[in-house]
């Protein structure tokens, strides 16, 4: 079974479309959270305390906001639409490891994977999370084995 099979969602394209974008990327980063865990779990051997040591390195706002930037010109117009709305949202959090604009181009990046996620657009969430896996970081797994 695919894991869309098991949560039921019972909003349609409008009313996730009119959603605050900060909604979207409170579940993108869960979404993107459980796939660098599963995508670690799948590539390394390691314990939970390095595992979690790792994942950290894959979430920070800093690298997706890097990436997000870096990806733009590969998105459709309405997923621009849906980046922009979530590098505007108005969140007054600011970790302390991260300026303001790579915070807001994460919480983008966040809400984009969000958005598609609630959209069902699982094949789409899956192809842009692993470029990013890809593009920064498979050298990186390929080191720790």
């Amino acid at each position: 079974m695919k894991i869309e099979e098991f949560i039921p969602m019972h909003k349609d394209y409008q009313e996730i479309n009119q959603m605050s974008p900060l909604i979207w990327a409170y579940v993108g980063d869960c979404v993107y959270e459980l796939y660098i865990r599963t995508y670690l779990v799948d590539h390394t051997n390691f314990n939970p305390h390095k595992l979690h040591i790792e994942a950290i390195k894959y979430v920070k706002a800093g690298n997706q906001a890097e990436f997000l930037k870096n990806f733009y010109e590969n998105l459709s117009e309405e997923e621009k639409d849906i980046v922009r709305r979530g590098r505007n949202a108005n969140n007054h959090h600011l970790p302390k490891h991260a300026n303001v604009q790579e915070y807001m181009y994460a919480t983008a990046f966040e809400a984009l994977i969000g958005y598609l996620y609630l959209n069902r657009q699982y094949d789409r969430v899956q192809y842009i999370i692993e470029k990013f896996i890809l593009k920064k970081f498979k050298i990186d797994v390929d080191k720790m084995d």
